[in-house]
């Protein structure tokens, strides 16, 4: 058998220069292509940022490490007031108002500090003021981002020109504290229509009343009566004495005179023994006298704001016992009530006609003080004041 020869193709070096050329040349202009697209992708990846930037409705900077503005849109020149080429290369001091001493600003970071000043509809959103060409202040709210670029951090800047905002919520203040005071001055002239009034029943109608009673006293002394007269006076005198108990009841509703006679603790006093007796509910005060020696406006807020609870919990709470307790502590009043009732809803809290809650928030706020309602401590409802004292204390 013949032995099997292993046959090698053999290229000729004339053939192997050309291919090597043409493997080169091949990957030459793949390379050039690839290139060419990545250049063309940048480009219009560069395009599509500045037309984006360029439109965008909210001012951008692009911040270096020293805080100077290495990019701004027309957005951000519109602003302030100046124009892309001026704000470029300016620090951002020229246009954004430092927090605190300008030794402590290093970075673009040092405009915004963590923890304060945030607000606006994102938490990442901070209330800074701006500096317009002219000097002219004005705020703004503002977020920062940072990327690192060539090792150095570049900062992103997004700010937004809040003037009108402030503006429409400086009218709702406004508007809000002349309600306040509207509120206010409506609850002074119905206290002092009440007080009037209240002296015209038990002065005058009173008197009539007390005047009846004696006359018919007189009359029931007479000799050889008919027994019908008898009993016609009887019944006279009965109705007589339910018509002075009905008008001392509303004289009292309207002003009590333990309010102006003795003051705030005897007429809480005699507001809880009323409220016991009416309604069957039980009712405890603490509270001291000489703590509760207050002017006219302050005893007459805290004896309605106590009167106004005792009514909601009388018609809604279905309770059977109620804590009334005040004290006085570093110049302010605390005032706590507290009933075992079925405890008040969240959603009824702020119900348009729940207007006794009303009046008791508005009587609080007159006095610069602060309420809470709540009901997290089952069974019942508890409700806490704190009303500051300073010029309403008297010896």
């Amino acid at each position: 058998m013949r032995p099997h020869r292993n046959f090698h193709r053999r290229i000729a070096p004339q053939a192997g220069l050309v291919a090597g050329f043409l493997g080169g040349y091949c990957a030459g202009q793949i390379a050039a292509v690839m290139r060419r697209v990545r250049t063309l992708q940048r480009g219009t990846r560069n395009f599509d940022s500045r037309r984006i930037l360029h439109s965008a409705s909210d001012a951008i900077l692009s911040v270096d490490e020293r805080t100077r503005i290495l990019l701004a849109n027309p957005a951000a020149a519109n602003m302030f007031g100046s124009s892309v080429g001026a704000m470029q290369g300016s620090i951002l001091a020229r246009f954004v108002q430092p927090p605190g001493a300008s030794a402590a600003i290093v970075t673009p970071l040092d405009y915004f500090p963590a923890g304060g000043g945030r607000t606006g509809r994102r938490a990442t959103d901070y209330a800074v003021t701006g500096i317009r060409a002219n000097g002219q202040l004005f705020p703004i709210e503002g977020s920062i981002s940072s990327v690192e670029l060539d090792h150095q951090q570049i900062y992103t800047v997004i700010l937004r020109d809040v003037s009108e905002r402030h503006l429409v919520q400086q009218k709702l203040t406004r508007s809000h504290d002349q309600l306040r005071q509207l509120s206010a001055a409506l609850q002074s002239i119905r206290e002092e229509e009440r007080t009037h009034i209240a002296r015209e029943l038990h002065d005058d109608l009173g008197q009539i009343l007390a005047s009846l009673r004696m006359d018919l006293n007189l009359l029931a002394r007479l000799d050889h009566l008919p027994d019908a007269s008898v009993r016609l006076i009887d019944g006279m005198e009965t109705n007589l004495l339910t018509a002075i108990t009905s008008l001392r009841r509303i004289a009292t509703n309207l002003r009590p005179r333990a309010l102006d006679e003795g003051g705030l603790y005897f007429a809480l006093q005699g507001l809880r023994e009323e409220f016991v007796e009416r309604h069957g509910i039980g009712c405890t005060l603490l509270a001291d006298e000489a703590e509760l020696r207050l002017d006219d406006a302050a005893s007459t807020a805290v004896f309605r704001i106590v009167q106004e609870a005792l009514t909601n919990i009388a018609r809604h709470a279905g309770a059977t016992n109620v804590l009334l307790n005040l004290y006085r502590t570093d110049g302010e009043l605390l005032v706590t009530i507290r009933d075992d009732g079925r405890g008040i809803r969240a959603e009824d809290m702020d119900k348009a006609e729940s207007l006794g809650l009303v009046g008791m928030r508005e009587r609080v706020w007159a006095m610069q003080g602060e309420i809470s309602i709540s009901s997290d401590e089952p069974p019942g409802t508890r409700i806490d004041i704190t009303l500051p004292l300073a010029g309403h204390t008297v010896a």
